[in-house]
């Protein structure tokens, strides 16, 4: 009896280090060989050439081909799969767009998910540093940020540019994001995973460096931390998950405010919602005009994009000009999904079914129903042109943007600093570009060995945006007063740009 107890307990101990071992991290982030990344790789350039439409928009074919050599070459030895992804985070990066978004295989991500490794506090990108942002710590609010486990503050912002993503050239998003929302998942996927971190910090107000040294938290204790952070009353403002799509309130007789946050308050001009949105946009500038209210903020801040015709709808009521969405709207592909075999969805959280693919064909060819020469050019009937409304606004504008306003967010901002009367910019300049983006439709593929997707909006979109001097190439739109959050309103928690504003007009 006594030699099945051991027996069995030599068994146990067995079965509870192989369920260990099947949920570490190499488990998960396996080794990928030559053969696989270089397999991978091809199929991945191939996928963008015959199905980006951007892929050439801000690169030459020279550059493109150029970057490519490169990560062929880097992949002559061993890897793992998170530093393989980190070079297709590279690539995606290079291209240009805001709407590319890539991330490991599910079983990866889920895995990192579930640890005890989430970095346990929240950080601001301020004034071109990492500044502390969680009250009741051991750190101060207001503190600089000099290292995180020995990695300097510069260098761990450069190393999360290839995660976000932006139209063009400009870097905003990237200065902030870079330590905003990169200590999430993002850290793990660069950093992999720590039981503790250790932070050198400068107290507000000091020169003497610091050291603390704190553990690791869930990510469900991180979410909750990040939701509790000094600067959320400030944050909430402007963020769409927290703030209705749409909202309008007079700020004083003289001044009245127009928030846009999403353009998600209808999904095109057949929904049922549409009309009682077209109804409220009418009914304010009712209201403007009939008390010749000399100010109007259009404050756009943290939009992240939506559906049209919503954002043209405010428009119309702004300018003396017709105007369309697209001067010219294109894709590459034609009636069929170019390497179907590696088509994951629209959506990396969901995988299309054949039914979804066959409905999803359909759309595709009724919204681009013939490829001419390389190009499949938009069916005209989506892309009306829209007119002026009546009572237009005919006071003096102001448009509050910033670097998270994208897509169609973005969008409109090229439409109302192209063609609406007396408007003046204020914030800081857009991720989404002024004059083109790629857009419209979005298609996941799953890289077969490392189980990598990789989203990309396949519609080259030329914007209907006038050409201006301040506006060149490859570039977000950008405000005729740049202004960033300052330190001091940080914290006091108080909306630099909205009181720059109101500065403005009360000169």
């Amino acid at each position: 009896m006594k030699n099945v107890l051991i027996l069995l307990l030599f068994l146990s101990q067995g079965i509870s280090a192989q369920l260990l071992k099947k949920d570490s991290l190499q488990t998960y982030n396996k080794t990928l060989t030559p053969g696989e990344m270089k397999a991978d790789l091809q199929t991945f350039l191939s996928i963008r050439k015959g199905a980006n439409s951007g892929l050439y928009r801000y690169r030459t074919t020279q550059q493109i081909d150029s970057i490519y050599k490169w990560a062929f070459k880097e992949v002559k030895k061993p890897m793992t799969t998170l530093e393989f992804f980190h070079l297709i985070l590279q690539l995606t990066d290079f291209e240009g767009s805001c709407h590319n978004y890539t991330e490991p295989g599910e079983e990866l991500v889920a895995y990192l998910n579930r640890q005890q490794a989430f970095f346990p506090y929240a950080l601001k990108y301020i004034e071109g540093k990492m500044i502390f942002n969680t009250v009741g710590a051991a750190i101060p609010v207001g503190s600089e940020i000099l290292r995180i486990n020995d990695v300097p503050a510069q260098q761990l912002m450069q190393s999360f540019y290839k995660y976000c993503t932006t139209d063009g050239f400009n870097i905003t998003q990237k200065q902030s994001n870079s330590v905003d929302r990169s200590y999430g998942i993002r850290y793990l996927y660069e950093y992999g995973v720590s039981d503790s971190f250790k932070i050198a910090y400068q107290a507000p107000g000091t020169t003497l460096t610091q050291m603390i040294t704190v553990p690791a938290i869930t990510n469900d204790q991180r979410n909750d931390m990040f939701n509790k952070r000094f600067s959320a009353p400030v944050d909430s403002i402007t963020d769409w998950r927290v703030q209705a799509s749409y909202s309008f309130k007079m700020l004083n007789p003289n001044t009245g405010l127009f928030n846009f946050r999403i353009f998600n308050m209808a999904d095109d001009d057949k929904d049922p919602r549409f009309p009682g949105y077209v109804k409220y946009i009418d009914s304010v500038f009712q209201l403007l005009a009939n008390n010749n209210v000399p100010n109007l903020i259009i404050d756009l801040r943290g939009n992240p994009g939506g559906s049209d015709p919503n954002f043209e709808q405010p428009v119309m009521y702004l300018t003396d000009s017709n105007f369309k969405e697209n001067a010219v709207a294109y894709s590459i592909i034609g009636k069929d999904i170019p390497y179907e075999q590696c088509f994951w969805g629209i959506s990396t959280s969901h995988k299309m079914d054949s039914v979804e693919k066959v409905e999803g064909k359909k759309f595709l060819l009724d919204y681009f129903p013939a490829l001419i020469n390389g190009k499949n050019m938009q069916h005209p009937k989506y892309n009306p042109v829209y007119h002026p409304k009546s009572p237009g606004y005919k006071g003096k504008l102001y448009m509050l943007v910033d670097e998270n306003v994208a897509s169609a967010g973005s969008h409109m901002a090229s439409l109302v600093k192209s063609y609406a009367r007396n408007v003046t910019v204020v914030g800081v300049e857009t991720t989404g570009g002024y004059y083109y983006h790629n857009g419209h439709m979005a298609m996941v593929y799953e890289l077969p060995h490392s189980k990598i997707k990789s989203k990309f909006s396949i519609v080259h979109v030329e914007q209907d945006a006038l050409v201006k001097p301040d506006q060149p190439e490859g570039r977000g739109i950008i405000p005729d007063y740049t202004v960033w959050p300052t330190f001091a309103d940080f914290l006091q928690n108080r909306d630099t740009q909205m009181e720059f504003v109101l500065k403005l007009i009360n000169k």
